[in-house]
């Protein structure tokens, strides 16, 4: 259960910002002033403004205080060391000893972990929490864990629902995705399900997602609200449609060697309070999605509801879930349909 002083508003965010910012000129958040025993790089490609790194810097903090110093945990948000499949690489390889990434980008290594992302399955968090936290995502780590030299902690970080944005109009039921240009991460489900709905995907990194949007190399993208508040894409985006087409989180992944070399009752300290910080962050991130409506309506952003039946009903007739329940086979998807019911 989260701790009344766990709870961060958008104030704080943006106090957090600015303390982060100045961190973030050089990538170092430092905790002590001697040399600890032991420095890990924990990179991710959200801004500094994002729940996600206002929780890990007090999460840092707490490693440095409960191991008394020995643990140094240093931030690099916002891309700093590269893109997401530059970071994958470095985390496989130890040069990053923790990354934060997406299931569905992760599937690129580990097919399984991209199953948490099937189109409009999780109908709410009632469905997402009890999954992910249970046999779904106990299902994926094992996967994670065996086909890699990475592991995955135990609560998965949120991300949120997704919902889509463009340039040319609204979008209110699937037949108005058809043809559109719409950046994707790169992810053959996204691709995928994204090809079912006729349009026209093309995979971008999220480090190059603005630019893409202002000179029009895609129309639109799909992110969740806290994202495309913090990342600014408001300023080069007209219309946001409310689709929920997927929820989406972040796995905190390690790499094995290099955690392994802290003794065991490190690995339980950095671990409990790595999950712990997840917890908080899944509470900062639900509320700030469902703040940020308002907020860019008044920056310009227009704002319509769109007909999930549509999209699921052409998800079907393009036989989009009966591929994917083939590809994922029947184990992981019958444990999927535990949480969400009957997809295909």
């Amino acid at each position: 259960m989260e701790q009344s002083t766990g709870k961060i508003t958008r104030r704080h965010f943006l106090k957090t910002a600015s303390v982060a910012s100045a961190a973030a000129a050089t990538g170092l958040v430092s905790t002590s002033a001697h040399a600890a025993e032991f420095t890990f790089k924990y990179a991710n490609n959200l801004p500094v403004t994002h729940p996600m790194n206002a929780r890990a810097k007090e999460m840092a903090a707490a490693i440095a205080e409960q191991s008394k110093g020995r643990i140094e945990l240093q931030l690099y948000p916002n891309n700093q060391l590269g893109t997401d499949t530059d970071m994958l690489s470095q985390v496989r390889a130890g040069a990053i000893d923790f990354f934060t990434l997406s299931p569905l980008i992760l599937g690129t290594l580990v097919p399984a972990a991209q199953i948490s992302g099937i189109g409009f399955a999780f109908k709410d968090y009632s469905q997402v929490w009890p999954a992910m936290d249970g046999e779904l995502g106990a299902h994926v780590r094992k996967q994670i864990e065996a086909k890699s030299t990475l592991f995955a902690f135990e609560k998965i970080w949120d991300n949120g629902y997704r919902q889509i944005t463009n340039s040319t109009k609204p979008i209110k039921a699937a037949d108005d995705l058809k043809g559109m240009k719409l950046r994707v991460p790169p992810s053959p489900l996204w691709t995928s399900m994204f090809k079912a709905f006729d349009a026209a995907p093309t995979s971008i990194n999220f480090a190059e997602v603005y630019s893409a949007l202002q000179t029009k190399i895609v129309e639109g993208q799909e992110n969740p609200m806290a994202i495309i508040s913090t990342a600014k894409l408001y300023e080069v985006q007209k219309y946001c449609s409310i689709t929920n087409h997927m929820w989406d989180g972040f796995w905190f992944l390690g790499n094995k060697k290099s955690f392994e070399r802290l003794p065991k009752d490190l690995q339980d300290l950095m671990a409990r309070i790595i999950n712990e910080a997840a917890m908080n962050q899944r509470a900062d991130v639900r509320k700030l999605n469902d703040s940020l409506v308002d907020e860019m309506k008044g920056k310009g952003l227009a704002f319509n509801n769109a007909d999930a039946d549509s999209f699921r009903a052409k998800l079907r007739s393009a036989g989009f879930y009966a591929e994917w329940k083939k590809k994922f086979g029947d184990e992981p998807w019958t444990l999927l349909e535990k949480y969400t019911g009957k997809l295909a």
